[in-house]
C-alpha cells in the first residue's frame, strides 16, 4: 500500500465535522492525531489522502475509505436542503472510532458545543493518558484507568456534571458490567438500548456510539442542529424524541447517519440556525 490512497476524502471537513475531538493541523497544514495508541499524521491533495506517519491500512480503516460514497451520495434525499449539504460537505467520512474511547467521549458531550468537547477530551488525555512517542498528546485513558480516578478528578478536566456520569460507566465496564465489542452483535433498537444503560448515555448519545463506534450508518443523533433541520423539513411540526428518530430515517433514507452529518457540518459552518418556516 503507497502512502497515497486513492478513495476521496474531504480530510479537513471529516476531521472538524464534530465526530473526533483531538485532532490537530499543523503549520504545513496536515493533520496529526492518534488511533488509538498509534501516532498518525495525515495530509491532503485533490481530496486523497497522503499519509505522512502511521500504518496505511490502519489510517484506511479509520477514515472508513472503503465505504461506498458514490453508492451514499446516489442515496442522499433530493430535497434543496440536503442537496446543499450534500454539495458544501463533498466526501467528509464516517470516521470508524475506538468503542471505549467514542463513548467516554460523546458521554462528555452532553450540553456541550465542539469547541469544548475538544477541551474536555484533550484534559482527560493530560490528565489521566499514557505518553505516546512521537505524539504532541497522550492516548485517551482506558476505562481501568478512569474507574480508578475520582469525580473530583475528573471535574478538574473541566467535566461538570458530565464527571459522575464517565466514573460510574467506567466503572460498570471496569468491573465486566457490560463488554462494548459483545455489543456488536446486536441489531440497532437493541444496541441502543443496551447503551442507554450506561450513566450519561441518553438516546442522542447511545446514537453517536451507534454511528461512529459501530459503523451503525442508519443512526441519526438528534442534537439541537438536527432537531431545528427536521422540523424545517416537517414543516414546523415537532414531536417526541422517537417520533423525530423515527421521521428522520424513513426522511434521510439508509445512509441517514451520513445525511444527518453532511447536514450537521453544513448548519454548522454556516453558523446560523436552520428555522422552520412561518405558518
Amino acid at each position: 500500500m503507497s502512502n497515497f490512497l486513492s478513495a476521496p476524502i474531504n480530510l479537513a471537513a471529516t476531521l472538524q465535522s464534530g465526530q473526533v475531538f483531538h485532532w490537530h493541523q499543523e503549520p504545513d497544514a496536515s493533520w496529526s492525531g492518534l488511533i488509538d495508541k498509534m501516532p498518525a499524521r495525515v495530509s491532503e491533495k485533490d481530496r486523497r489522502l497522503i499519509i505522512q506517519k502511521g500504518d496505511p491500512e490502519t489510517i484506511a480503516k479509520h477514515f472508513a475509505l472503503d465505504h461506498p460514497l458514490e453508492k451514499i451520495v446516489a442515496a442522499f434525499p433530493k430535497d434543496a436542503m440536503s442537496q446543499a449539504a450534500l454539495r458544501s460537505c463533498q466526501d467528509i467520512r464516517i470516521m470508524r472510532q475506538p468503542r471505549w474511547e467514542c463513548t467516554a467521549t460523546f458521554i462528555t458531550s452532553s450540553m456541550k458545543q465542539v469547541a469544548h468537547i475538544r477541551s474536555m477530551s484533550l484534559a482527560i488525555r493530560e490528565r489521566f493518558g499514557q505518553s505516546v512517542e512521537g505524539s504532541k498528546i497522550s492516548a485517551y485513558p482506558s476505562f481501568e484507568t478512569l474507574a480508578a480516578s475520582s469525580a473530583a478528578a475528573l471535574r478538574d478536566c473541566g467535566l461538570g456534571y458530565r464527571a459522575e456520569n464517565l466514573l460510574k460507566t467506567a466503572r460498570i465496564l471496569a468491573e465486566g458490567g457490560l463488554d462494548l465489542d459483545s455489543l456488536a452483535k446486536q441489531k440497532n433498537p437493541l444496541l441502543r438500548q443496551s447503551l442507554t444503560k450506561l450513566p450519561g448515555v441518553g438516546v442522542k448519545v447511545a446514537n453517536c456510539i451507534l454511528l461512529f463506534a459501530y459503523e451503525r450508518l442508519d443512526a441519526v443523533p438528534i442534537d439541537t442542529w438536527i432537531h431545528r433541520i427536521l422540523l424545517a423539513m416537517r414543516g414546523g411540526r415537532d414531536g417526541t424524541a422517537t417520533e423525530l428518530a423515527r421521521y428522520a430515517r424513513r426522511r434521510l433514507g439508509p445512509y441517514a447517519g451520513y445525511v444527518q452529518q453532511y447536514l450537521f457540518h453544513h448548519a454548522r459552518s454556516l453558523k446560523k440556525s436552520i428555522s422552520p418556516p412561518s405558518p
